[in-house]
């Protein structure tokens, strides 16, 4: 099967979102467009031979091509050079986490950022250096959207105020825990002060009871 690059049919797409349990790192979710497309990204990064391009300038698909180019780590490295995140002016290193069916689930990758992230800027230009009439959809937090192209590659995502759920919960913990905890030793300590009230009563009970003279009966 023969076919040619082919930039205006489904496009690629990207989801970008904080992390709910670290607020310095993004995830940006990369899926292709359709197969045909990874037949070209493999042909350029040479997982596919380069005689699948005709002369013509037609491309010879297979259907077993999707499946030989999404396992090849030359399109980690590849996604790793075309989408980049940084926050703060700083860049934020990334890793491919997951990278399954790039149609269907795609490829998340990861960025950690060197402090936690209220926004980041994301730079997307894959599949633009294979042709600049590619365009990628991109979606973020708080129904966010972004064309990304050739003539605009990157794109400010405001990823809201975010904390670490697990610093919060380590707080909220040992507050609970000490206030818990001067709870029980306040109740311990008025019990133990009616304790001593009511064993101080009935000592001084006793010892007026000892005091007072007994009466003698009259003869």
């Amino acid at each position: 099967m023969s076919l040619a690059a082919h930039p205006f049919g489904d496009p690629q797409t990207v989801s970008v979102a904080g992390d709910p349990h670290d607020p310095a790192v993004v995830h940006v979710t990369w899926k292709v467009g359709a197969a045909d497309d990874l037949t070209l990204l493999g042909i350029h990064l040479g997982v596919l031979p380069e005689d699948r391009v005709m002369l013509d300038g037609a491309i010879d698909y297979d259907d077993g091509d999707a499946k030989l180019v999404q396992q090849a780590p030359e399109v980690h490295t590849y996604l790793l050079e075309h989408v980049t995140v940084a926050s703060g002016g700083r860049a934020c290193p990334g890793r491919v986490e997951a990278s399954g069916d790039l149609i269907a689930d795609g490829a998340d990758l990861v960025f950690t950022c060197p402090r936690p992230a209220a926004s980041a800027t994301v730079t997307v230009s894959t599949l633009t250096d294979l042709h600049p009439a590619y365009r990628t959809l991109a979606t973020g937090p708080d129904g966010q959207h972004q064309v990304y192209g050739a003539d605009a590659p990157t794109h400010d995502w405001s990823l809201g105020e975010r904390t670490s759920m697990t610093t919060s919960t380590t707080i909220a913990t040992s507050s609970t825990g000490s206030t818990g905890s001067s709870a029980a030793l306040q109740i311990g300590g008025v019990l133990g002060a009616v304790l001593l009230v009511a064993v101080a009563g009935t000592r001084v009970a006793r010892q007026r009871r000892r005091a007072t003279p007994t009466p003698t009966p009259n003869p």
